[in-house]
């Protein structure tokens, strides 16, 4: 008899964004999923078996982009004045300490475990050693960045120059690429706020290590704005100039393209993604005309700032936008239909992650990041159609385990890589000092 490491049995299984089967079994070893089908169970020796009774197994969510550093900012940029870029977020992150960081990291991982966020793009930020090190232990999939910028006026202590800039991503590639399932990727945080030689050093980076080249693409008008009259053409057509279009660079956000962008994006194989809930008060993206060209497109939270790091949320709130903004005008109400939207989060997570035919479906030879949704609950049974409840009515709190490359991190809500008490307390103490003019409370 074989032996494997991790046995799932009698689960029903989404093995990829329209494909949902009952009573399957699921053989994992070495990380990769090796075999998958109806009682194949009986014909493997495991060191560990999960019982997939009432559960759904399916591969595991992906944030194309969010922030680490902006984790401790909940709750304060909901209704604030424009542009909190400006006025919120970039004061805060330049007061960030490798501590800071390091609470903004557990608390970010333990999120992202709870809502069955098992691979995440991080859009750079300071300090990116310290939040390294906590991804490590939690065991998640990652992409990190170190926020990289070198325009006049930012606070002195994140001013640097380009050569800088790029060298302290290069300190983070040496110490961090391939470190436990950590990969680090080179970036441009904001073109206005990048010159042309950074623009160059930091692609050219890129291109040497074979990493991934990100950045924030076509946000606002007043960005795009920006490159115009700084380069005399729009910012997808300015990195084209540059050279640095192509099939390892990811444009988040990318929600006000022309059509000449947008031809750019395709012939190059650049990767893009939405994040909805903070997209909707800027642009709506012509996802549609994205999917048919054929670009790969992910979906971010744009980190927790935003309404958190649930990308069921993310996914609710796209169905409802795409509908109101293309499909009523055009009568088509199934214009984002839910399997489109998994394929999204899943298939065009894995191509921002660089993990295109690696991740994003459950077959034999595929990485072995899956997560259990708990199916026994009155929001979820009875169901007419499995596939289109997991859409509309799952939440974060009924994702009830979690494996990434093989191991377990949460069994049954319970997180076996961090130590969620302690975590927990140490994000209520920060707030507490935070608030204590506010409420009078000391630590």
């Amino acid at each position: 008899m074989a032996v494997c490491d991790l046995l799932i049995k009698q689960a029903a299984v989404l093995r990829n964004y329209e494909t949902l089967e009952a009573d399957m079994d699921i053989v994992i070893s070495n990380g990769i999923i090796q075999e998958i089908g109806k009682r194949i169970g009986d014909n493997w020796e495991a060191k560990e078996v999960l019982n997939g009774d009432g559960k759904l197994f399916m591969p595991g969510l992906i944030d194309s982009h969010m922030h680490t550093g902006q984790q401790l900012l909940k709750g304060l940029v909901l209704d604030a004045k424009p542009i909190i870029w400006t006025r919120i977020m970039l004061p805060f992150e330049s007061t960030l300490t490798p501590e800071k960081m390091r609470l903004s990291a557990q608390a970010a991982a333990l999120e992202m475990i709870k809502c069955g966020t098992t691979g995440f793009i991080d859009a750079g930020s300071y300090y990116m050693e310290a939040a390294a090190a906590v991804y490590v232990e939690s065991g998640l999939r990652g992409v990190l960045s170190y926020s990289t910028m070198d325009e006049a006026g930012l606070p002195e202590s994140i001013a640097m120059d380009a050569k800088e800039a790029v060298s302290r991503t290069d300190d983070l590639f040496d110490h961090f690429h391939g470190k436990g399932n950590l990969k680090v990727a080179y970036s441009l945080r904001a073109l206005n706020s990048c010159s042309n030689e950074l623009v160059e050093l930091a692609a050219g980076r890129a291109k040497e290590r074979n990493a991934i080249l990100q950045a924030h693409m076509n946000e606002y008008m007043g960005e795009i704005n920006g490159i115009i009259q700084r380069e005399g053409m729009r910012p997808y057509e300015y990195l084209e100039k540059m050279g640095v279009l192509g099939s390892n660079f990811l444009g988040a956000h990318s929600l006000i393209l022309s059509d000449e962008e947008k031809a750019l994006i395709q012939e190059r194989g650049v990767k893009v993604c939405h994040c909805p809930f903070s997209n909707c008060g800027k642009a709506v993206p012509d996802t549609p005309q994205l999917l048919e060209m054929g670009i790969p497109v992910g979906m971010g939270t744009d980190g927790a700032a935003h309404g958190g790091l649930s990308l069921w949320n993310e996914m609710k709130i796209f169905r409802s936008i795409m509908n109101i903004y293309h499909g009523v005008p055009n009568r088509n109400p199934k214009v984002m239909p839910a399997e489109h939207i998994f394929k999204i989060i899943l298939e065009g997570g894995a191509a921002a992650l660089g993990e295109e035919g690696c991740l994003g479906r459950l077959e034999p030879g595929y990485q072995a990041d899956l997560i259990s949704i708990n199916m026994d609950q009155p929001h979820l049974c009875p169901t007419g159609n499995p596939l289109h409840t997991l859409f509309e009515c799952v939440n974060a709190g009924d994702v009830w385990d979690m494996i990434v490359r093989g191991k377990v991190l949460m069994k049954g809500r319970e997180v076996l890589s961090l130590d969620e008490e302690r975590i927990l307390y140490e994000s209520k103490q920060y707030m507490k000092k935070e608030n204590s003019h506010l409420t009078g409370c000391g630590n």
